[in-house]
């Protein structure tokens, strides 16, 4: 109701609707500025002026002054008074709508708050949620509010249509019973629909997370690739500045050379023709004596001699290098970077303790192997090493390609390799590469920085000085290679075994001072990428000087 007098209050007694751009009179009354307007135009030429409300006189047309209070107000009380109207309104609130909260079914009417306390609450004066479709609760032919559910018909009836109509004799419910029977078999298919929406989620996450590590994985590989490609660009552009600089020296050391041998000819050539002049003047004299009496001209020139022609010879046999060199360089290019790149996992080794020496500490991980004085105490059993610090993998290989990385912490002396299980435990045959069944790539400080690979107690020396502490090892079993790189920038190719491998291979550890961990990184434990790796790139057969022929 208090609604009701705001309204009332923001009424312009001309119009009798809200202010629009109210203005007031001295007289203190508020109109609509176009009501007023158009009220004190029909009294113009009258002698004199009034307030429309209470007839307040005025002798010239009253000045209207803007009620920017009232405007406010009466803006206010339009936009809330909309938002009202837009629901469902009290059937017997005249003057202002007012939202209901009920409808009586048998009134056919909507009750705000105030007239339903005051409305009937006799049992035949049925209420329900505000609703504008009343005459739909009530049977079409008895007019009676619809209180049964029809099973056979699956229609709701009123009671005059079970007694007496065309539902007579059938199956009915009290509209509350069916409710509850319909309510409990949708609960049962909105259970299945969220189990069946839970499963679609579940299936879409894992979807999305399949998607997601895809496209990690593309991202990473599409990095290495595209790392390695400037790799490959870098060092040519070096080789190309190598060969370039040796062509250049080589060019300029045969220049020099030729040089000199062109100026010892031109001395011979001025002695020769000297020679020839003073001939060719003895040649010319008619006087006997003369010539007779000069000394005798045949050690002048000995025409059976060729030994001018055999600098020249060995000068014109020379070649420029730089293409053998460019051959070679390339080969090398090729082994450093191509060879370990595989677009797959790395393989997943764990060590096995039940082969670590007792003077080897294997981390909770079972990735780290580190050195100790102090004694383990472990049983004593046949797969044990006894004499060196070792330990082996606890999974062997006997077919496919593989590779992992070791990171080397603060060692002295380590050793990282392969070899077969049927290898020596206990005696010094037993060390990793004095014996045909290990393969080892060592290195450490008392060996000078340098590297050795040794196997069968045979050992070979590598040209290149320890640059970095991390290194990866490729093994392709069927094609018998086992290769060692050093994980520097660029990577580089220390070494490859070749051979034919007749047990499983398992990866083997030697370490004196500080430790070996390995360090690959799987997305699952003990799996491998089902991915092929890509085909390592052939490498270019040697060839004869002058020509470089580099297999595709």
């Amino acid at each position: 109701m208090a609604s009701a007098d705001v309204r009332d209050e923001l009424l312009c007694s001309i119009c009798l609707n809200i202010f629009t751009d109210p203005v007031t009179l001295r007289c203190g009354h508020n109109f609509c500025r176009v009501c007023i307007d158009q009220f004190l135009n029909t009294q113009e030429g009258s002698g004199g002026y009034s307030c429309p409300q209470c007839r307040a006189k005025f002798y010239e047309r009253p000045e209207l002054m803007r009620n920017i209070n009232l405007h406010n107000v009466a803006e206010h009380f339009l936009f809330t008074h909309q938002e009202e109207v837009t629901g469902i309104c009290c059937t017997y609130c005249i003057h202002s709508p007012v939202p209901a909260v009920k409808s009586c079914l048998h009134c056919e009417a909507s009750l705000c708050d105030d007239h339903l306390r005051v409305h009937s609450k006799g049992p035949e004066h049925v209420l329900t949620d505000p609703s504008t479709s009343l005459e739909n609760r009530k049977c079409p032919v008895h007019k009676k509010i619809l209180e049964y559910y029809c099973t056979e018909d699956a229609a709701c009836i009123c009671v005059s249509c079970s007694l007496d109509g065309e539902h007579q004799g059938h199956q009915v419910e009290m509209l509350g019973e069916a409710l509850e029977k319909k309510k409990k078999k949708l609960r049962n298919v909105l259970q299945k629909l969220i189990t069946k929406r839970e499963k679609t989620e579940g299936r879409l996450q894992s979807l999305e997370e399949r998607r997601r590590k895809g496209q990690e994985k593309a991202s990473g590989e599409a990095e290495r690739v595209t790392a390695l490609f400037i790799d490959i660009r870098r060092r040519l552009d070096d080789l190309e500045k190598r060969v370039l600089r040796e062509i250049s020296r080589q060019e300029k050391e045969k220049s020099l050379s030729l040089s000199a041998l062109i100026q010892k000819l031109e001395i011979q050539k001025d002695e020769l023709s000297r020679k020839i002049k003073d001939i060719e003047e003895l040649c010319n004299m008619t006087d006997p004596l003369t010539v007779l009496q000069e000394p005798d001209t045949g050690d002048l020139c000995d025409p059976e001699e060729g030994g001018g022609d055999e600098p020249i010879r060995r000068y014109d046999n020379r070649q420029y290098g730089g293409d053998q060199y460019a051959g070679q360089t390339l080969c090398d290019i090729i082994r450093g970077i191509n060879i370990i790149f595989y677009v797959q996992d790395p393989t997943d080794i764990l060590l096995d303790v039940n082969t670590a020496s007792n003077n080897i500490l294997i981390s909770d991980d079972l990735k780290v192997a580190s050195f100790t004085l102090i004694n383990q105490i472990r049983p004593d059993t046949a797969e044990r090493f006894q004499y060196y610090p070792q330990v082996m993998s606890s999974r062997g290989f006997t077919s496919g390609r593989h590779y992992w990385d070791v990171e080397i912490r603060r060692s002295i002396l380590w050793r990282v390799g392969m070899c077969y299980p049927s290898i020596d435990r206990r005696g010094r045959q037993s060390y990793i590469g004095d014996n045909n069944k290990s393969w080892g790539l060592c290195g450490g400080q008392r060996y000078n920085n340098q590297y050795l690979v040794r196997h069968d107690s045979k050992e070979i020396q590598l040209p290149h000085r320890i640059s970095c502490d991390k290194f990866r090892i490729s093994l392709d079993y069927e094609a018998g290679k086992l290769t060692f790189y050093e994980l520097c920038d660029p990577i580089r190719h220390l070494h490859t075994f070749t051979t034919t491998f007749t047990e499983p291979l398992h990866a083997v550890l030697w370490v004196w001072g500080g430790s070996i961990k390995i360090s690959n990184n799987v997305s699952s434990a003990g799996s491998q990428s089902v991915r092929r790796p890509l085909p390592p790139l052939r490498l270019p057969t040697p060839s004869p000087p002058g020509s470089l022929i580099v297999s595709d």
